[in-house]
């Protein structure tokens, strides 16, 4: 059994038990989260169900890992023989989930 869930403007196929790294959710490590926005479910036996948009009643629980960065981007701007360089880093801030439970509803 595999669930499509939407966070963050992102879609994922998730199954129990796995680990993913979503972006940047408002809760603390060891907490629970639940996602509402399941797009499509498959069940074991075969069949296949699609929300429009969000299957009603379905939903997807995990635990939260932790919070933390990706690691640092560097944007480099650089024009020639006009001694312009920008040097400019970015992290982005992501949040480790661990699936516990997929509710067909």
């Amino acid at each position: 059994m595999y669930a499509i869930i939407s966070t963050g403007g992102k879609q994922y196929k998730v199954q129990e038990g796995d680990i993913i790294t979503v972006e940047k959710l408002d809760a603390e490590a060891g907490s629970s989260y639940d996602f509402d926005q399941v797009l499509a479910l498959s069940g074991g036996d075969g069949e296949f169900n699609v929300g429009a948009p969000y299957l009603s009643g379905a939903k997807v629980s995990a635990h939260v890992i932790g919070n933390g960065k990706e690691k640092k981007v560097i944007i480099y701007k650089f024009k020639s023989k006009k001694g312009f360089h920008k040097k400019k880093g970015h992290r982005q801030p992501f949040t480790k989930l661990k699936i516990d439970k997929i509710l067909a509803g």
